[in-house]
């Protein structure tokens, strides 16, 4: 068995051997606004979900053929974590590129449910839990009670939304184009979701606006907390949306526990006190949160049966 996270993977391939030798991941990131035109950059899923159905079949051949070795004796059983608020359409999508890619079966499981797994939250209590997952593409957020999901939201905020945010601000305020792995660099070195009493700063190398030279400019951590508001400001309305909608019980429940952040985007600097502060309720970033998904549905896929009622059983 096989388990795989949808995620933000750029794959880069040769225009005239489409698919023959994809780099993926990390390698394929290493290369990215730096390829020539004989190169494609790809980046096959996006806000979750999939975007470039060819490249993201590839890149799930990838998977599984790195996960199996050489030799492939058997097809394996994959599961797949997605967000909460994809739609059927989506899903099938999904379970399609994963079967094509060489899986013998394909499960789907909502991603607050692993995230919880892998953060070790004990969701088959009769206990309310409220997981907060801020991804790449997407924030998933929802109240986990009895191993099941009793409301939620899924918004398409994501740490690929924020570098976004970075890249328009540093145009606007400085004339400056700075490129995705810039605006991402920023957002770890300098980055907080709160104003700092001391600014951090760094150096931001880009392209002029207005002269089309080279320029350097130095950017603060105000700037990034200023540039990534708006979007701040969504994942909180979405919180309080799923908050109003928690029965009474599951609210003491939360009250007294607090809410878990997972995701790579819950490290971004004082990302729980923003959500404490605006919510009046406890938050804690959980153990290695960028592999909570990941560490879920892998103990997801070892327990199946334990968990078929939130898993989507499909061929």
């Amino acid at each position: 068995m096989i388990w795989v996270q949808l995620v933000f993977w750029f794959i880069y391939l040769d225009e005239e051997s489409l698919f023959t030798s994809p780099a993926v991941g990390i390698e394929a990131y290493d290369m990215l606004g730096r390829t020539p035109d004989t190169i494609v950059a790809s980046r096959p899923l996006k806000e979750g979900v999939i975007a470039d159905y060819k490249a993201t079949e590839a890149m799930l051949k990838y998977f599984i053929n790195k996960a199996l070795g050489g030799v492939h004796l058997f097809r394996p059983e994959v599961m797949v974590a997605v967000p909460g608020g994809i739609t059927s359409t989506e899903r099938r999508a999904v379970i399609d590129a994963t079967i094509a890619a060489g899986a013998k079966a394909a499960y789907i499981i909502k991603e607050p449910i692993v995230a919880a797994i892998g953060a070790d939250i004990p969701i088959g209590s009769a206990s309310g839990h409220l997981i907060i997952d801020i991804g790449g593409g997407t924030a998933e957020m929802a109240i986990l009670s009895l191993g099941g999901i009793v409301c939620s939201r899924s918004v398409r905020i994501g740490g690929n939304k924020l570098d976004k945010s970075i890249q328009e601000f540093t145009r606007r305020k400085y004339n400056l184009a700075i490129g995705e792995r810039t605006a991402e660099e920023a957002k770890i070195e300098v980055g907080s979701a709160t104003f700092l009493d001391k600014k951090l700063t760094m150096e931001v190398k880009g392209r002029d606006m207005i002269s089309g030279l080279p320029k350097t400019i130095i950017l603060t951590s105000d700037d990034v907390t200023e540039a990534i508001q708006d979007d701040l400001s969504g994942l909180i309305a979405t919180l309080k949306e799923v908050l109003y909608d928690t029965p009474p019980e599951l609210s003491a429940d939360v009250m007294n526990k607090g809410m878990v952040l997972t995701g790579g985007t819950s490290q971004l600097r004082n990302m729980d006190q923003l959500f404490s502060k605006a919510i009046g309720v406890a938050a804690f970033v959980a153990d290695d949160p960028v592999l909570c998904v990941v560490k879920g549905a892998g103990i997801a896929l070892e327990n199946l049966d334990a968990y078929k009622r939130s898993i989507l059983a499909t061929r």
